[in-house]
């Protein structure tokens, strides 16, 4: 899809992600420890290949992601779900931290990276308030990594309900 009035690909659309291939990798790494990923190329805005993640022994492996809160209540009814979590900061600070790491990365053009930083700064209240919406609990470092702990040893306020089929 591409961002309203512009060219520009909108990578921060939902249309532009597939939720289901998701859930069926997360559903296999949880069942098996392992499950293949797409590796993309940002600057060129394709999937160039598949990777293998294995997690083995892993107690919890974290998702990320602008859509991860859209699968939160697919990942809970299948029993898979240990938290879910939206960290939230100043929209400022969050501009700063992606400008950087994309102008580090190489991931696109300078003025591409500062119209999607911007367009993403105004709307980062938005963002979270539709992660909220979706079962993510916005919280700050400390919390993030304080519930992070605690579904690690298994004091999840998202108890696991069901076993995964095998």
């Amino acid at each position: 899809p591409l961002v309203p009035g512009s060219t520009d690909i909108d990578w921060d659309s939902a249309q532009s992600w597939d939720a289901d291939a998701a859930v069926a990798a997360i559903m296999e790494l949880c069942r098996t420890g392992r499950t293949h990923v797409p590796v993309y190329d940002i600057s060129t805005s394709s999937r160039v290949d598949r990777e293998a993640l294995h997690i083995e022994r892993t107690p919890l492996f974290v998702a990320e992601g602008i859509f991860a809160a859209d699968i939160v209540e697919r990942c809970q009814e299948l029993g898979v779900l240990a938290d879910a979590l939206c960290l939230r900061g100043r929209p400022t600070t969050t501009f700063r931290r992606r400008l950087l790491r994309d102008l580090r990365e190489g991931r696109k053009s300078v003025p591409f990276l500062l119209r999607r930083g911007w367009r993403l700064m105004r709307a980062e209240r938005r963002i979270v308030a539709r992660q909220t919406a979706l079962g993510a609990h916005p919280c700050g470092k400390e919390e993030a990594l304080g519930r992070l702990a605690a579904a690690a040893a298994g004091r999840c306020r998202r108890a696991v309900r069901t076993p995964v089929p095998e």
